[in-house]
């Protein structure tokens, strides 16, 4: 089982293995319509296409951010219609270092479906690796009944953002300065909050740096907060799942998400 990166080699040895499922998340907050664009002109043979607005998030029912999580019912409507049972092995891939292919790898865990994990690399590594691809729409799943429950504990919101032990916004630094905000109306930073941009994870090709790495960083970072007690957050919910994936990639427990983040608490709180 797979739960935080996995190769383009072992991905190419079970691309057909019916137990497991792909699924290309390439987006831009640019281009919403880019990333389906991409994948009909090419995507990874038997991927199928998760939109960011359209099925990793929902009309406001858990948070009021930018993307909000959807609900429970939702996430395993959504899951059955990608073919997802107990015994599917996920792998997620976009264009740019998981920074949306993430937040799909953490909605699934937060359903309690361990056996995810993201293409290292993604789409640029299996197109250098010249791995096999496909045109068109991709084949529909055939639906499934997506059986898991969400793990409260992995979820922030906003009336319970004020008693975390370790606010951590994973934004630029600049964004977190208050200096720039190119997508919300209100600049600056959550109260408290220490600043740990998500980049930090990437080495120069944008691939997540060794697990040893990572987790040396990290323990910098958290001091003496236990990993499953550092939230954190971004703009929108999504970025912030790079660090908590590197977390994870590092060895350590799952840390918390605040989903709202700061499009939620600067409209909020302002």
């Amino acid at each position: 089982m797979y739960t935080t990166l996995i190769d383009t080699h072992t991905l190419a040895e079970n691309l057909d293995n019916p137990d497991w499922v792909i699924i290309d998340c390439r987006f831009s907050l640019a281009d919403p319509a880019i990333g389906r664009k991409w994948f009909t002109e090419s995507h990874i043979k038997r991927a199928i296409y998760a939109h960011l607005d359209e099925h990793l998030s929902s009309a406001p029912v858990t948070d009021n951010g930018r993307h909000p999580l959807p609900s429970p019912e939702r996430l395993r409507e959504t899951f059955g219609r990608f073919g997802i049972t107990p015994q599917t092995q996920v792998v997620i891939y976009d264009q740019i270092g998981a920074v949306y292919a993430g937040r799909l790898w953490w909605m699934l865990h937060y359903m309690g479906h361990e056996a995810v994990a993201v293409l290292d690399g993604g789409w640029p590594a299996w197109e250098a690796g010249e791995g096999k691809v496909e045109s068109g729409e991709g084949k529909v799943p055939e639906v499934v009944q997506f059986i898991g429950e969400p793990r409260r504990e992995l979820l922030v919101l906003i009336d319970e953002v004020p008693a975390q032990k370790l606010l951590i916004d994973s934004r630029g630094a600049a964004r977190y300065r208050g200096e720039i905000e190119p997508l919300d109306a209100v600049a600056g930073h959550i109260p408290n909050a220490i600043n740990y941009f998500f980049q930090k994870n990437w080495a120069e090709d944008k691939r997540l740096l060794p697990p040893e790495q990572l987790a040396a960083a990290f323990s910098k970072l958290l001091g003496d907060t236990a990993p499953q007690d550092a939230t954190f957050y971004c703009g929108s919910g999504v970025s912030a799942c790079v660090n908590l994936l590197a977390m994870r990639h590092a060895g350590l427990p799952m840390g918390k998400l605040y989903v709202g983040s700061w499009s939620e608490w600067s409209r909020e709180n302002n």
